[in-house]
């Protein structure tokens, strides 16, 4: 199986940036210890700030990618596009959040892109990501 984990704006920063709702583990050493525990899927990592780029990966999983896990971060609240663009391909998505975005600020409760996805995993830390690999082989 073939996985594309694309997060969004802002995730770059995971492990430095508000440690308390986030943990402190960095992507960089997270990422390999999710490849050793799916040892027969291929697991491919990109994050960008800039939500068209965001699009456009999503475009470019179609035919690619069995599935994506999607932490589009901020924009899940607020990118009609981000939407859009998941709607567009036959790939599907799994929204994923570190943090159990219903428990946090008002403005976090609203998800743009949970309605078009397979599913939404919610609040588990970096292992939301784990628990989405997980949901996409049982979805495949």
């Amino acid at each position: 199986m073939k996985i594309l984990i694309l997060n969004g704006a802002n995730l770059n920063l995971q492990g430095k940036r508000d440690r308390g709702v986030y943990g402190c583990e960095s992507f960089d050493e997270f990422i390999p210890r999710l490849r050793e525990l799916y040892p027969d899927s291929t697991i491919d990592y990109y994050q960008s700030n800039i939500e068209g780029e965001i699009v456009t990966a999503l475009h470019n999983a179609e035919g690619k990618y069995d599935g994506v896990l999607l932490n589009a971060g901020g924009y899940t609240h607020t990118s009609v596009v981000i939407r859009d663009a998941i709607s567009a391909i036959d790939t599907p998505v799994v929204e994923i959040h570190i943090s159990n975005i219903a428990a946090r600020e008002e403005f976090r409760h609203t998800t743009l892109i949970g309605a078009v996805a397979i599913g939404s995993i919610v609040g588990f830390g970096l292992n939301s990501y784990r628990l989405g690999v997980e949901a996409l082989k049982l979805y495949l």
